[in-house]
């Protein structure tokens, strides 16, 4: 035997009566299911739970699979630290995960645990194993920054090291949905939000694995969601597999989306194999965004293409460029994502060089070559890069916060030669503070120390 079936569940510490004190009760209908999804994994009688968490350690390159012999956790950071429990991992099932993703050459393994305790993502869903009379060892996997098909490549491993071992293996993907649903839920509402939610569970509920693999992350990020990549292992973990899919339930109560859905094994389909369906979807987009890029965005690319391909700096212009490249002057920001992860960002806040074409020219390069943050672009990864170039107006000092829009403006702080700033319109940040704040930190600015704000708009290319 190999994997038997996987499960989705979310992990918000509220459902557990002793941290809820009865608010759990508002989210009766996901408690319901999560029990009767644990009592259908303890049906497939599996002989390990491979448990995949956004909540243990996780890395921007890396996927941590959980060492040692077993852990231990509680749920003292939600104020109830009597509620504790212990659970054995599978070792040999975890060396043959490790050897399998070795082949691959997937950068996973034990390395860099920085907490041993049992996360609350994983320990939400063993109190219900445990409800439902399931013990049996585990595996715990952590997420990464890495790309949805690298994350579908961890569960095919998953898969590939169960079929080695002759277990029955059971997969939980542990995970919410969107956290913004709700004005007055604690992250606020995003029209992405609920959108997300509608699209996520619809997905669960045909089994339409493709889906988990194609969100746009833009609009992800936006949603506010936790679960995607967990799902995306999950997926990799029953290629080639038929399933019977079941959304057993979903709420959004208190402004986070919970689903429960179960996928029980049903035999082979190798009509359910989702990489290259993936690659070919991804390359196809790829191509569509690169022919539409403008010519700021256009120069960019060339710009760190042939700095990458030879060693040397753009020496030549190219001659169809708008005059507006040429002759105009302003600071400039080039960003880099790959696979919707940012992969670099270098800018300047006022002009270096006689033109924004130059300016452009320079910082594609700084973006790709120097950013401190990550390791130089290499020649592989040209084709996958999407770039954004921001073209900076002139700051204008403003009297305080009021006087800011985190979409319309940027911000600059500035404490004597300290100077923060921050773009607008930026994935995560929500409010007027919050970039303040992150720019004031990253002028190294103090909280308690008097600072000075100006604003700046930038037109944006992509």
């Amino acid at each position: 035997m190999a994997i038997v079936g996987a499960v989705i569940v979310p992990h918000p510490p509220i459902i557990l009566p002793e941290v809820g004190g009865g608010r759990e009760r508002e989210i009766s209908k996901t408690s319901g299911t999560y029990y009767a999804a644990m009592k259908r994994l303890a049906s497939w009688e599996p002989d390990a739970v491979v448990i995949l968490s956004p909540h243990t350690i996780l890395y921007a390159d890396y996927f941590h699979i959980s060492p040692g012999e077993g852990a231990s956790g509680d749920m003292a950071s939600f104020g109830v630290p009597r509620l504790k429990l212990e659970v054995r991992y599978d070792t040999v099932l975890r060396e043959r995960i490790i050897s399998q993703v070795e082949r691959a050459g997937l950068p996973a393994g034990t390395m860099g645990e920085r907490e041993a305790s049992l996360d609350h993502g994983t320990f939400i869903l063993l109190y219900f194993m445990e409800k439902a009379g399931l013990s049996c060892p585990i595996i715990r996997c952590g997420l990464s920054g890495l790309s949805p098909l690298e994350h579908y490549e961890l569960g095919r491993c998953i898969k590939a090291a169960a079929e080695a071992d002759g277990k029955r293996i059971a997969i939980v993907a542990s995970g919410d949905l969107s956290h913004k649903l709700k004005e007055d839920g604690p992250y606020g509402l995003a029209p992405e939000g609920p959108e997300f939610d509608v699209q996520v569970t619809e997905a669960m509920g045909k089994g339409d694995f493709l889906s988990f693999l194609t969100f746009d992350a833009d609009f992800c990020q936006r949603a506010a969601e936790c679960g995607l990549k967990a799902f995306q292992v999950m997926a990799g973990a029953l290629d080639g597999l038929a399933v019977s899919p079941e959304l057993l339930s979903y709420e959004g109560t208190f402004g986070v989306g919970y689903g429960v859905a179960v996928f029980e094994v049903a035999g082979k389909d190798e009509g359910r194999c989702f990489a290259d369906r993936y690659e070919a979807l991804e390359q196809e987009r790829l191509r569509e965004t690169k022919e539409q890029e403008d010519p700021w965005v256009q120069l960019a690319r060339l710009s760190l293409e042939t700095y990458v391909g030879s060693g040397k700096r753009l020496k030549e212009l190219p001659s169809d460029l708008p005059e507006e490249l040429r002759q105009q002057a302003a600071g400039v920001f080039v960003s880099l994502h790959e696979h919707g992860q940012l992969r670099g960002c270098i800018g300047t806040t006022e002009p270096v060089t006689a033109s924004v074409a130059d300016e452009i020219v320079r910082n594609a390069v700084f973006a790709g070559a120097e950013d401190p943050r990550f390791p130089a672009v290499t020649a592989s990864e040209l084709g996958s890069l999407e770039y954004k170039v921001d073209v900076l107006g002139a700051p204008e000092a403003i009297d305080g916060p009021e006087q800011l829009d985190v979409r319309r403006y940027g911000v600059i702080v500035s404490c004597g030669h300290r100077r923060g700033l921050l773009l607008p319109d930026l994935d995560g940040i929500d409010t007027v503070q919050q970039q303040i704040d992150i720019a004031r930190q990253k002028g190294g600015i103090g909280a308690e120390e008097a600072y000075s704000l100006e604003r700046f708009e930038v037109v944006r290319h992509r």
